[in-house]
């Protein structure tokens, strides 16, 4: 390497440490995170003929409605956008349970991964299981439009796999930052998982756009693109540990392995205490506190759609923009809450567990009693979007509360924490569609909306109650457990000591 390019490495180097790349390149990828998995409820509304039943053509098998040569006689070749401009491409005539199909298939993949996902990152490294989880989501997103063309077997099948894929790169982050982030700066990391947030307030929108003057396909063509080109960055600049970074400074190295010191083990523990693991209450703070969050936040994020369009009346553009607002409130408080949270830490004016505690209190119990605010005002278009707003804005303080509590507790095994957190929350996702589909199924009224308003209400403040009693901050004597066999140095990455002086 030439003086000028050494040089032009050491001014990056002194622009941006490794660990602002880090946080900047996870940032983007749970942006890209949510892209790929909702390109696809976006797109849909374009890619289903309008007007289909399933008395009509909805009957007709995936093989006979999606077959290359059917699209001529079928018609569904043409259609026109919402802005006026004609969008030559094929249509599906799925009715509305084929289409919810497609929708919802995608977390039979999904769930199967969180848990091996997790326990996969924490023994050969989160950086390897995060970038490959997205190269290849990428990859699948790409090949959704030919797919669809293909069969509508097909379709499905890839969207299984694209959640097998995605399923695995929530829990991952957690031992890249067990083992990149010290302590006093986790809160503000793990604000980057919020960032999903921010990938859907933006992918909405364009998606949208390029809808309206492209076509569907390009939806899946520009979020399979970016992702790619994402995947490229983070296998070139992000590595498993700072040992083994080759343009990290030897300050910035000796920073990050002093302060995290011996919570998490250089040599990655080859089994899980599973016995003290299911014994702890501070896990099982986590886990069923999430669970009872993410059964209100689904609720909301993916019902509100609905109740827009059919209680408040909202056109689809209106729609779009105001389902939006709360997903920008959302992330501006994760970033907000964990900066405030890691300072409040390091200053000593809160332990960790209080200031878990007071987080994740604040996170769930304004959104409850804001969706009891919901049961009696929510009939006005005002007061609604101005409360969901209000709602989410407060629950993006989960990542200064219970969402990045596993690496408190037990950093050496946060990923397996979190994919069994998460495996058990996913079913909320399940039971929240459930719920209001059954009350509201029969009486699409605002009553029916209230009934489900309480029980969000009634969910948020137990999760909290739940964390307040059993939730710890202290670091668990489980997390260093004895060795059964000799680990292989193969997949350590140990990388080259640190020598003292410069």
């Amino acid at each position: 390497m030439s003086n000028t390019e050494k040089g032009g490495l050491h001014r990056v180097r002194n622009f941006l440490s490794c660990r602002q790349v880090l946080n900047l390149l996870t940032m983007l990828g749970f942006m890209l995170n949510y892209a790929l998995r909702v390109n696809l409820t976006i797109a849909i509304v374009d890619m289903v003929r309008p007007n289909v039943t399933s008395a009509g053509n909805a009957t007709v098998s995936g093989n006979d409605t999606l077959s290359g040569n059917s699209t001529a006689g079928n018609g569904s070749m043409s259609s026109a956008s919402p802005d006026g401009v004609d969008v030559y491409e094929e249509r599906f005539p799925w009715d509305s349970y084929q289409t919810n199909f497609v929708l919802g298939c995608f977390f039979w993949g999904y769930i199967l991964t969180e848990l091996p996902g997790g326990r996969l990152a924490e023994l050969i490294g989160g950086r390897r299981v995060f970038g490959h989880s997205m190269l290849w989501a990428s990859l699948l997103t790409l090949i959704t439009p030919l797919a669809a063309h293909i069969n509508y077997v097909v379709l499905i099948v890839v969207r299984v796999v694209l959640g097998f894929m995605l399923g695995a790169s929530w829990p991952a982050i957690h031992p890249v930052a067990a083992v990149w982030i010290p302590p006093m700066e986790r809160s503000k990391f793990m604000s980057n998982m919020m960032a999903s947030s921010l990938g859907a307030a933006i992918t909405m929108p364009i998606c949208g756009y390029l809808i309206s003057v492209a076509g569907w396909a390009s939806v899946f063509y520009l979020t399979g693109a970016v992702g790619l080109l994402w995947s490229l960055a983070w296998f070139t600049f992000v590595y498993e540990t700072p040992a083994t970074h080759p343009r990290i400074s030897a300050e910035e190295r000796r920073e990050i392995e002093e302060a995290i010191g011996t919570t998490t083990s250089k040599k990655r523990p080859s089994h899980v205490p599973w016995g003290q693991l299911l014994c702890s209450p501070a896990v099982w703070a986590i886990i069923i506190c999430h669970g009872l969050a993410v059964f209100g936040f689904f609720t909301v994020v993916n019902q509100l759609p609905t109740f827009m369009s059919k209680i408040l009346h909202f056109d689809i553009k209106q729609n779009g923009l105001f389902s939006s607002l709360p997903y920008l409130g959302k992330y501006v408080m994760a970033v907000a809450s964990s900066y405030l949270a890691d300072y409040l830490r390091k200053k000593g004016t809160l332990s960790t567990t209080a200031t878990r505690k007071l987080f994740t209190t604040f996170a769930l119990v304004i959104p409850g009693l804001l969706m009891i605010v919901q049961v009696f005002l929510g009939y006005d278009a005002t007061w609604s979007v101005t409360i969901f707003s209000l709602a989410l804005f407060a629950h993006g303080a989960v990542t200064a509360g219970y969402l990045g509590n596993g690496l408190d507790i037990a950093p050496n095994f946060g990923g397996t924490i979190f994919g069994l957190a998460n495996t058990l929350s996913s079913f909320g996702g399940f039971l929240s569609t459930w719920m209001v589909g059954a009350l509201t199924f029969k009486d699409d009224s605002f009553h029916s909306w209230q009934i489900v308003f309480w029980i969000l209400g009634a969910t948020y403040i137990s999760g909290a109650v739940v964390f307040a009693i059993l939730g710890s901050g202290e670091l668990q004597p489980w997390n260093n457990p004895p060795e059964r066999v000799k680990i292989s140095d193969v997949t350590q990455e140990e990388g080259v000591p640190l020598k003292n002086g410069k």
